[in-house]
């Protein structure tokens, strides 16, 4: 038998209209998003199918012959496969621990250091810098007459390095590896100095009365709880890697420096499309940048994921924010 209408459960008309206009809400940022993200991704995967000049289906010709091309690194003129992919994956091997440790380290450094927001501040100008001019200082940095690494080699006898960087295939990836170490490190130590300051301080005093070491502490209560901060961090600059342009444009040229040797995927794919009008080959890099992209952006959103759930041990940073957010005042 048919349970009859309470009053509770008839909703009034205002209930639907609100619904509908949060409908209508999203309507216009829908529209935006599928014209101008979704349509020119898919545009792009399909281009990277045709030919350059037919036009016709050509299946994965593209990839293989951007992926097939060898580059060449200035290590015992050692040829990579993967093309300029490799610069990419130096750059991550090299510039991440580099940014991270540094940052966590001026973090904990600064942690209980008077004046330490000023410190902070002057790290972080790296963050706020255009890449582009970074680049361009990258330049100078390195130069053999005004450059103070040059200056700084030749003064303690090195002469192999007391060179102009970026005109030798040897030093300028790593030259400008290294440089842009400073325009990225302010992100990961304003991102710990944050995390610091969300372990309780019981903890450390707790350790201090059982005789624990300023190691001890680190490696037992700090680092497992920066975790979730670490992740982050990480997350972030791999994505910065990736899609690193402004820094070899500004710092080279157009063609990626003396003999490509610092070239990385989103210059070639430049070059690809607006210096030679291969737009098949350049739609090819394209998509390779975006499923990298998307591939790190999923790894993290799915921790974050599992740290709301509670799949570990104990809930992420993100989580506990969002509990924070969700908690009724």
């Amino acid at each position: 038998m048919r349970r009859a209408r309470t009053g509770r459960d008839k909703r009034p008309l205002s209930f639907y209209s609100t619904s509908v206009a949060r409908v209508l809400f999203f309507v216009p940022a829908t529209i935006l998003l599928l014209v101008l993200v979704v349509y020119p991704v898919l545009q792009t995967l399909a281009l990277s199918f045709l030919g350059p000049s037919s036009g016709g289906f050509v299946g994965f010709d593209n990839y293989g012959n951007v992926l097939g091309r060898p580059e060449t690194i200035d290590l015992r003129d050692t040829q990579f496969p993967l093309g300029t992919l490799i610069d990419n994956l130096l750059w991550i091997a090299i510039h991440l621990p580099m940014t991270l440790f540094t940052g966590l380290f001026l973090a904990l450094t600064l942690q209980k250091v008077r004046g330490a927001s000023v410190v902070k501040s002057m790290v972080f100008l790296g963050m706020v810098t255009p890449l582009i001019v970074g680049g361009i200082i990258l330049r100078y940095l390195f130069d053999e007459k005004s450059g103070i690494v040059p200056q700084f080699f030749g003064a303690i006898g090195i002469k192999s390095l007391a060179i102009q960087w970026t005109q030798y295939p040897s030093t300028l990836l790593f030259g400008l590896i290294f440089g842009s170490v400073w325009l990225w490190t302010g992100f990961s130590l304003i991102i710990y100095s944050a995390g610091l300051t969300t372990i309780p301080k019981d903890y450390f005093e707790a350790a201090q009365i059982d005789g624990a070491s300023s190691w001890q502490m680190f490696r037992k209560i700090t680092w497992p709880l920066l975790r979730p901060i670490t992740l982050v961090v990480v997350t972030m600059t791999v994505l910065w890697e990736l899609k690193i342009f402004d820094i070899v444009y500004a710092a080279t040229n157009p063609n990626g420096g003396v003999g490509n040797a610092a070239d990385v995927l989103a210059l070639q794919m430049w070059r690809y499309a607006f210096r030679a009008g291969n737009y098949a080959e350049a739609a090819v890099v394209a998509t390779l940048l975006s499923g990298l992209t998307l591939l790190v952006a999923s790894f993290m959103f799915h921790r974050m994921v599992v740290g709301m759930r509670g799949g570990g041990s104990r809930p992420s940073l993100f989580a506990r924010l969002l509990r924070i957010v969700r908690r009724p005042s």
